[in-house]
């Protein structure tokens, strides 16, 4: 007998929220009108990202390459830590850009 009245209650109480609940507006929190400029507001975020992790790469290569004490194993470890960190800058600067090639490519 508890059950049905605790369940008879809830039941109430839901319905007589559900105009609160439907009459609410819900704000738009990333604050982008469109799908391109949420596609921008992405690639900027991971552009920016990505540029600086690719910063302290360089960082770490040049630590590398003075801690590689002439070994050519070493050197080019670190060589190759420095192209990619290049790669990864360059990559990072262009995001917005490559954004808006494919935009283009889609229209």
């Amino acid at each position: 007998m508890n059950k049905k009245l605790i369940y008879t209650a809830l039941f109430i109480g839901l319905i007589c929220l559900a105009p609160v609940v439907f009459g609410a507006s819900i704000t738009n929190p990333l604050g982008v009108g469109t799908f391109k400029d949420l596609l921008l507001k992405i690639a900027d975020g991971v552009g920016t990202l990505i540029a600086s992790l690719a910063a302290i790469m360089i960082i770490i290569a040049g630590i590398l390459y003075l801690t590689s004490a002439g070994s050519p194993e070493k050197i080019g470890t670190a060589k190759k830590a420095l192209v990619y960190a290049v790669i990864g800058i360059v990559i990072g600067l262009s995001a917005k850009g490559i954004v808006s090639m494919i935009e283009g490519i889609i229209k």
